[in-house]
């Protein structure tokens, strides 16, 4: 069994910024522990990691790459860009990677069963691996160390989201559409997993529809405006968007077919991991909601625990992101948290 452990946004630096201070404060040839216990930074110079993740392409890849790398600039750890969008690309770039044999291989998973195999191969080369953002298949959980967002609970939170917002309008029954992202990702089947079970205490409100759309907003546009058009009106009461990137296309898309949105009888849209395009949407009355998995508060705790596992202080072999649930009403505490993408 995995020992976990789950952490508030933003207490995820304590042992980069130890590492940063004394790549400030010791000298060159300072390779030794700070007075503190934390590794000086000429300890990590000269480990590579290999960062097999999201690409740039995607808006929450782009972002979470960003803030690893600058989290991990004045560590002396060289890091080796592996990221992809295609998922056999991906399995591609992981297997060169296990071949040059890196300190560490941080992976965010595109297709969870094709990435089996490869883990397994890494564990028998010898090469540890980071699983981020979504956890890995049942069948290597034990293989590799983790630092996950709570995506069981992020669809908890878009589910309330929209069970709150249709009864808030006085609603006694609603059609839902969904859109999800990639469905081969247990990221995206653990959030409809927790989506389901608490829509499921609300059966007045049905789900009538639900369409992978990939986490790409173009594609989320275009099924939006399908769905929208098939049902009419009078058939959709409410949607899901998984990232706001995906949500707001859907607003978009209600708007041009004559749809209202929010307010006492109009469409109630929420997504599950936030960015600024969505704070500012919530508080023009326009998403109902979202969550708190933001790309930075992910990004600076798979840094720390890279330096951790890097310096040999043996961290808990899976970390959990805390989520929070944004709303109108709870918008001040987390927009700041959810701006920066």
């Amino acid at each position: 069994m995995f020992r976990t452990r789950s952490r508030r946004a933003g207490t995820a630096a304590g042992s980069l910024a130890l590492v940063l201070l004394a790549s400030a404060c010791g000298g060159a040839d300072d390779a030794g522990p700070s007075a503190s216990g934390a590794p000086g930074a000429a300890q990590l110079k000269g480990k590579t990691v290999a960062l097999v993740g999201y690409g740039k392409a995607n808006s929450w890849g782009a972002y979470y790459n960003q803030v690893f790398n600058e989290q991990l600039a004045a560590t002396g750890v060289r890091i080796d860009d592996m990221t992809s969008m295609d998922p056999g690309t991906q399995v591609q770039k992981f297997n060169q990677s296990v071949a040059q044999k890196p300190d560490l291989i941080v992976l965010a998973i595109w297709d969870t069963a094709a990435m089996a195999v490869p883990i397994k191969k890494a564990k028998q080369a010898g090469v540890p691996v980071l699983v981020v953002d979504g956890r890995p298949d049942p069948s290597v959980q034990n293989d590799v160390m983790s630092v996950l967002s709570d995506n069981v609970k992020l669809g908890e939170f878009a589910a309330q989201n929209i069970i709150e917002g249709l009864r808030g309008q006085g609603r006694r029954s609603g059609n839902v559409i969904v859109l999800t992202g990639t469905k081969s990702m247990l990221v995206t089947q653990d959030r409809m997993q927790g989506f389901h079970k608490v829509m499921a205490t609300a059966p007045e409100y049905k789900v009538v529809a639900e369409e992978d759309a990939n986490w790409d907003p173009t594609l989320s546009g275009k099924i939006a405006q399908q769905l929208l058009a098939r049902f009419g009106k009078d058939g959709v009461q409410a949607a899901y968007g998984m990232a706001d990137y995906m949500a707001l296309p859907i607003v978009q898309a209600a708007k041009q077919a004559g749809f209202p949105i929010g307010g006492t009888d109009g469409l109630i849209v929420t997504s599950s991991n936030c960015f600024k395009a969505g704070i500012e949407s919530i508080r023009a009355g326009e998403l109902y909601g979202t969550a708190t998995e933001d790309p930075g508060t992910i990004a600076k705790q798979t840094a720390d625990y890279t330096v951790r596992f890097l310096s040999g202080q043996k961290p808990p072999q899976s970390e959990t992101v805390k989520e929070e649930r944004v709303t109108k009403a709870t918008l001040d505490q987390f927009a700041e948290q959810c701006s920066h993408a």
